[in-house]
């Protein structure tokens, strides 16, 4: 599964797996799907898939997740930075995404553990979306 990853210079694709850059396009940008409403204060950015929603707060730690679809939340991201974007993927709950400056962080458990992709973009992600 693929990774982008918007920037104010064009759209990234990560792969997680190989932990690399993919490929770049300058001035390109991510197609914006819609937050889901959480009822969350301080919502910074939020993403969907199915039950799960996943939201990156103006708080520490930096992320709430939920898996009964926002009726109960659980922090996330313990010694993550505050973050500018997430997102869900449609095919696999589990899987999520985080950005915080140029840095991307990826969790294939829901959000209980996250993993720090090798590559630092040169610029702050302000969109993510799995493809």
């Amino acid at each position: 599964m693929t990774l982008y990853a918007e920037t104010a210079a064009g759209v990234y694709a990560l792969d997680p797996e190989a932990d690399a850059v993919e490929s770049f396009v300058p001035g390109a940008s991510l197609d914006p799907q819609p937050a889901p409403a959480t009822g969350l204060p301080r919502v910074v950015a939020a993403a969907a898939s199915g039950s799960t929603v996943v939201a990156a707060v103006d708080a520490k730690p930096p992320l709430v997740v939920s898996h009964d679809a926002g009726r109960t939340w659980r922090e996330s991201g313990r010694g993550l930075p505050r973050g500018s974007a997430v997102a869900a993927a449609a095919t696999d709950p589990d899987l999520l995404a985080f950005a915080a400056g140029g840095r991307v962080f990826v969790s294939r458990d829901g959000g209980r553990f996250w993993r720090a992709l090798t590559p630092e973009l040169a610029e702050d992600v302000v969109a993510l979306a799995w493809e």
